[in-house]
């Protein structure tokens, strides 16, 4: 593929399309704040509205005034600009013709995918409730799960709500043990790292919640509001390195998150317990 026949909008939209696939945290957030970004720094406005009050109905007579709605607003920034540059020699070009180009962007969004995805696990709120579980077993751990459901309940997240959890390998593996998980009709509509249902939950794996240096892992149980994603492609595109005979791709994948709806989360530190001598 010579360089001249790179249409940039295409490829853009190839790489975001090739990203939402490979989301796991991501895709579990609210995107609908999104709107035209152009450059980092750049913030995203989110309004929110206060409850409304419900009052006994009388016939024949007055309704209470008209009440005032309380709203907020929360401010999401754009502060995350991850790049990607390669290059692809004419040599591998002429014997593979576009098909390496297409491998190279998918390796490009995956890598940023799972960048975007750890950052959302990096993201931290003290109004955040948690449950804590220092040896996590096949047994105690699903009493773990329903701690961590039962405060999301009183918190008054609705029963119809979508809810995710999301754990790593090594707390999946208590899940697979424990033979509680349930497949679905819908499995392949819920997307990479989608391993059952569980509780009320659906349930994903992913290796970008890691241990910390106790050897535990803050999973995380929540609503699909409960935090805002906003991204933009911001470029993609092609040229020729000075210094060599190929081809050459560069990109800037602008984004930013916030924990909107603290209360519509749960965080689980959950550190596995070895029952290999259980």
């Amino acid at each position: 593929m010579a360089i001249t026949n790179f249409i940039s909008n295409v490829w853009s939209e190839t790489l975001y399309q090739e990203l939402h696939k490979s989301y796991v945290a991501v895709k579990l957030c609210n995107r609908e704040f999104e709107g035209e970004i152009k450059g980092e720094g750049d913030r995203v406005h989110i309004c929110g509205i206060g409850p409304v009050t419900v009052f006994d109905y009388t016939k024949n007579a007055n309704m209470p005034t008209a009440e005032a709605l309380t709203d907020s607003l929360r401010t999401l920034i754009i502060n995350q600009a991850k790049g990607f540059n390669f290059c692809i020699d004419d040599v591998d070009l002429a014997q593979s013709k576009k098909s390496l180009m297409q491998a190279a962007m998918k390796e490009a969004s995956n890598a940023l995918a799972d960048v975007a995805d750890a950052y959302i696990y990096s993201l931290t709120d003290e109004k955040v409730g948690f449950v804590t579980n220092a040896a996590a077993t096949s047994v105690n751990i699903i009493h773990t799960l329903a701690q961590a459901r039962t405060k999301l309940l009183e918190n008054n997240v609705p029963n119809a709500a979508r809810i995710s959890l999301e754990v790593p390998p090594a707390i999946e593996q208590k899940l697979v043990l424990a033979k509680v998980l349930r497949s679905t009709d819908n499995h392949e509509d819920l997307g990479r790292g989608y391993i059952g249902s569980l509780l009320g939950f659906d349930v994903y794996v992913t290796n970008n919640i890691t241990a910390d240096a106790n050897d535990s892992y803050r999973c995380v149980a929540r609503t699909d509001r409960a935090i805002a994603f906003a991204e933009q492609i911001n470029s993609v595109k092609a040229y020729e390195p000075e210094l060599r005979h190929g081809d050459a791709v560069k990109g800037l994948h602008l984004y930013g998150a916030k924990i909107v709806y603290p209360k519509e989360m749960v965080y689980l530190n959950l550190t596995p317990a070895d029952e290999s001598t259980l």
